[in-house]
């Protein structure tokens, strides 16, 4: 039977092909590091530009109108609405939907400001934003993909679809437009809800946001925390829970 036979050539062959697959990895980290196509430069550039300074609408009335840049602010915990993504979300071509959270950090900033648009698709910027009128709430754009598209949206309660930590209705952000992203606001006293409806509101005003295909209210559980990719944040939930007030 014949053998095959290797003279010593073919090992110092092998020897410098892993040499040379080295200093081809080594100069292709050099030239993703030069043109910042790193992960981690990567990562810390989808950071800045969710963190990055947003102003937020002044109006001479102060009033809140459709259009207009906003932040909520949960006046009990000291904590604003703030979208909450994972670290693939942000690396994604094509983001579709993602969690919300409530964060402490209260600057305005693309992840916990939100612009206030109107339900059925008419254009209605400018025109002013009354108690018991729904409206839909719709991240700003920025660089990331398609951010513009996700509103704020809800769903009841199922077996299969709760929030993570406790059984209540998950609210998240979604690319999708049904009537799931449909909000309405009411005044935090009960009793004044009906002689405010049709009011406008109020920059600053304590409020409730409830959501109108479930009829719940808005509200962050603070007795539930979650690691997200920029903090430890609370969940949001949409218990009925008036006291737990938000401010636009």
């Amino acid at each position: 039977m014949s053998v095959g036979k290797y003279n010593p050539s073919v090992r110092v062959g092998n020897w410098n092909e892993d040499l040379c697959l080295e200093e081809e990895m080594l100069k292709d980290f050099l030239d993703k590091r030069e043109n910042g196509e790193l992960l981690a430069f990567k990562r810390k550039n989808l950071f800045l530009k969710l963190l990055q300074h947003v102003k937020l609408t002044q109006n001479d009335d102060e009033k809140v109108r459709f259009g207009d840049v906003i932040c909520l602010h949960n006046v009990f915990i000291k904590e604003n609405l703030s979208i909450s993504m994972s670290e693939s979300q942000l690396q994604d071509s094509d983001i579709v939907n993602c969690s919300v959270s409530v964060s402490p950090i209260l600057q305005p900033c693309f992840r916990n400001a939100f612009v206030v648009t109107s339900y059925d698709r008419v254009n209605k910027t400018g025109d002013l934003l009354c108690y018991g009128q729904s409206f839909v709430l719709s991240a700003l754009p920025n660089q990331l993909p398609n951010i513009e598209n996700l509103k704020l949206t809800s769903n009841p309660v199922t077996f299969m679809k709760h929030s993570k930590k406790f059984p209540y209705q998950e609210v998240s952000m979604a690319s999708t437009s049904t009537y799931l992203n449909n909000w309405q606001v009411l005044h935090h006293d009960p009793q004044m809800r009906l002689e405010t409806e049709g009011f406008p509101i109020k920059v600053n005003e304590k409020i409730v946001i409830k959501h109108c295909y479930t009829n719940r209210a808005l509200a962050a559980v603070s007795d539930y925390t979650t690691r997200n990719t920029f903090s430890l944040g609370l969940f949001w939930d949409g218990q009925q829970m008036t006291w737990r007030d938000c401010k636009a």
